[in-house]
């Protein structure tokens, strides 16, 4: 069929701005973002804390009159790959501005990440690594966090005793890169602490981490003398464990990582004797900020560091630590 040439020109324009995917209107024409963010799940604690930076990024965007709509969605179950590589591509295919992506697995998520790029939608990726350029990398540094606590688990020990490692999940790049740390750091510079188990995995509920740490307790537990749980479900599930078998309230030094309520209750009764917090309401805040930035065609920082804190009984109610772990939630999520 042979097009008039005006209509020819327009059929070309039109391929030409399908090809481009999402991008700012023009002539006027007020912009209306919107941000899908997925994150690894939606049960814990560090994943509601997330949602409301999103939710607060979103507001004041709004507030700004840029027109911003968060979407939320991840899977049910933190363990569930398939599930999220699914979510993010219903959002490439509903052509949405940008995603925010918390990746469950740093190399299973690549694909739909690429297919999300190739449509014209900026990714950001946060929490935790994906094996892929993005837009952006907003995320905790959580070799430094694992570093962080092995330091104080040895000055707790003086420097010497008998430690466990509970791991999280395989193909989890955040807490991958807190195991590297913790291990690096005792390698380096603590000699007289004997790693005595560093392979097994929490999985991703409380049930399973306290499963986990039963039978750990019940092989190591005349031996052990201090422990380091890598996330938040990790950390719940043996301090269960240790108080369960007696070896809570410092017999057995915890230390843990995220700030849940119930790990911030252990905290301060003393079965747990620090948590390394991240700022994951901030990390949420700066991914949509971020990814609201890349679509509008602004520089935007590779990397952006949402910050770590080691938290101990002593410091828990400073005026610095406290947001961390009391966040306003009901601020942000009805």
């Amino acid at each position: 069929m042979r097009f008039p040439r005006p209509a020819l020109v327009l059929a070309c324009a039109c391929l030409w701005l399908a090809a481009c995917g999402p991008s700012e209107p023009s002539g006027g024409t007020t912009a209306k973002y919107e941000i899908a963010v997925v994150p690894k799940g939606t049960t814990h604690e560090f994943w509601k804390s997330i949602h409301a930076g999103a939710v607060k990024a979103e507001r004041e965007l709004v507030a700004r009159g840029i027109v911003t709509q968060v979407v939320w969605q991840g899977p049910l179950k933190e363990e569930d790959r398939d599930a999220q590589i699914q979510v993010v591509e219903n959002f490439v295919t509903r052509r949405v501005s940008g995603i925010v992506l918390a990746p469950l697995d740093a190399r299973a998520l690549v694909r739909p990440v690429d297919s999300a790029i190739a449509a014209g939608i900026p990714v950001v990726i946060i929490d935790s690594g994906l094996e892929r350029q993005t837009a952006s990398f907003v995320a905790t540094d959580n070799y430094e966090g694992g570093a962080m606590a092995a330091r104080h688990l040895a000055e707790l020990l003086g420097g010497t005793g008998k430690v466990i490692l509970l791991r999280y999940a395989v193909g989890s790049a955040s807490t991958e890169q807190r195991e590297k740390g913790f291990l690096d750091e005792l390698a380096k510079n603590y000699s007289g602490l004997e790693l005595i188990s560093g392979t097994e995995y929490a999985g991703a509920t409380r049930d399973t981490a306290y499963r986990t740490s039963q039978a750990l307790l019940n092989r190591y537990g005349d031996q052990v003398n201090g422990i380091f749980a890598v996330n938040e479900s990790a950390t719940i599930g043996m301090t269960l464990a240790l108080r369960e078998s007696g070896k809570a309230g410092g017999k057995v030094r915890m230390i843990g990582f995220d700030a849940g309520t119930q790990s911030i209750e252990d905290l301060a009764n003393g079965d747990v004797q620090a948590l390394v917090v991240q700022n994951p309401l901030r990390m949420g805040y700066e991914g949509v900020m971020t990814a609201v930035s890349a679509i509008r065609g602004e520089t935007v920082a590779p990397r952006i560091d949402t910050g770590v804190v080691l938290v101990t009984a002593q410091n828990m109610n400073s005026e610095a630590v406290r947001p961390l772990l009391h966040p306003p939630l009901a601020e942000y999520l009805d």
